[in-house]
């Protein structure tokens, strides 16, 4: 004998023991599935019969709220609105209207920098720190320095040390200005 559908085989057992014929079992069975998509459509129509029954209680919540606080509403909007110009406007006349001006300065295109040798002799700055003074005035950090020259941080240290001693420098900057004061950096 066949299964009865959906495994409903103890339900199928106990209508066996109550004395009814198969004939009997399979008509019910047969019956459940149909039963099953008219129970979906009742859910559904409730369903959609609850949101369109909340959904006009919403309605008249609003309308209600509106019509009782329509001038507290109102002012609200309106204080909102002054709230945003007031802001606008705060910004627009505070803010200071910048100028750009435009000026052509004429550069020797002929003139070709020339190291102040005697100055370097002078001041007794080897070629290694004349070196790295140019790759501080370029604005690099010492490690930077280290990298490009193949040589180790302290080292680099060390030489700008040095130069900033021959040159009376206290800072990197200062080192840079008065090389190029003294025609040691372009």
């Amino acid at each position: 004998m066949k299964q009865p559908p959906y495994g409903s085989r103890a339900i199928g057992q106990s209508l066996r023991y109550l004395g009814l014929r198969s004939l009997l079992l399979r008509a019910i069975l047969a019956k459940v599935p149909g039963f099953i998509n008219s129970m979906k459509r009742h859910i559904l129509i409730y369903g959609l019969l609850g949101g369109i029954l909340i959904t006009l209680l919403k309605l008249m919540e609003y309308r209600f709220l509106v019509i009782e606080r329509s001038v507290e509403i109102y002012g609200g909007l309106v204080a909102a609105l002054f709230a945003a110009l007031g802001i606008w406007l705060g910004l627009r006349l505070t803010n200071p209207k910048q100028k750009v001006i435009v000026r052509e300065i004429p550069v020797a295109v002929g003139d070709l920098f020339v190291l102040n040798e005697a100055k370097l002799n002078e001041l007794g700055i080897t070629r290694r720190e004349l070196e790295i003074l140019e790759w501080i005035a370029k604005g690099l950090s010492n490690r930077e320095i280290a990298e490009k020259l193949f040589v180790s941080e302290n080292t680099v240290k060390t030489h700008s040390s040095r130069v900033f001693e021959k040159l009376s420098a206290k800072r990197r900057t200062q080192a840079v200005q008065i090389g190029k004061e003294l025609g040691l950096l372009r």
